[in-house]
């Protein structure tokens, strides 16, 4: 149960990280906002941007579901482990490098946008280990019933992992919304001129970090 929970909070202080990222959403819905002069601009670009995440934190969420009802827990860690590991050296060989747009855009093409921006940061991998730890839990549970034929653990994985995809991006959004409101009313572009953060140098030691734990515990798991 305090696996659960702590898997469900991390879920949410990962999804205020990516709403906080300006390279996530907020920065461009405010731009859109200050070239036509309308708060509605940026209220209007935030549920694209928010779809085109949650499509990208979906499309893993729903094979590590998928791989989770087929193999133990300690397998599955260790494979996201690996994984993590490898795109976190993907991502500093190129560079930090990110997808581009138009300046100008519609609420499909800010969709897609964003879903390519989430796949190239690899938020979807940073949900995996968290996931893996729900459905650890979860199948331990199923494997202690006396109904497991009834139970479609098939259907339970996938459903858990729309509901970790739902709790992730409702964080991020609502903290998307709340930052680009109070750049676009009070404070201006101009703040990330004086406070400017390295929020992917941030977010690359956060994903190795991430991997070599999640590595450990499933190696763990792998030898107990």
């Amino acid at each position: 149960m305090s696996s659960n929970l702590w898997a469900w909070l991390s879920l949410v202080a990962l999804g205020v990280f990516h709403g906080l990222n300006p390279a996530m959403g907020w920065l461009f819905a405010v731009a859109l906002g200050l070239q036509e002069q309308r708060l509605t601009a940026v209220l209007a670009a935030l549920p694209p941007i928010a779809l085109g995440h949650a499509a990208a934190i979906a499309l893993v969420a729903v094979v590590t579901a998928l791989l989770g009802a087929l193999l133990p827990g300690a397998i599955l860690l260790t494979f996201a482990g690996f994984l993590l590991l490898a795109f976190t050296g993907w991502r500093i060989w190129k560079r930090f490098r990110h997808p581009r747009t138009r300046f100008r855009a519609t609420r499909r093409e800010l969709a897609i946008w964003s879903f390519l921006m989430a796949s190239a940061h690899g938020a979807g991998l940073m949900v995996a280990p968290l996931l893996a730890v729900l459905l650890r839990s979860t199948n331990e549970v199923v494997a202690t019933t006396n109904h497991v034929e009834h139970l479609q653990p098939f259907a339970q994985s996938v459903w858990l992992a729309f509901a970790a995809v739902l709790v992730h991006t409702a964080s991020m959004f609502v903290t998307m919304a709340v930052v680009a409101v109070i750049v676009f009313r009070e404070l201006g572009v101009e703040l990330l001129r004086r406070a400017w953060v390295n929020v992917d140098l941030l977010w690359v030691a956060v994903l190795g970090l991430t991997g070599a734990l999640t590595l450990a515990l499933g190696l763990r798991g792998l030898l107990s």
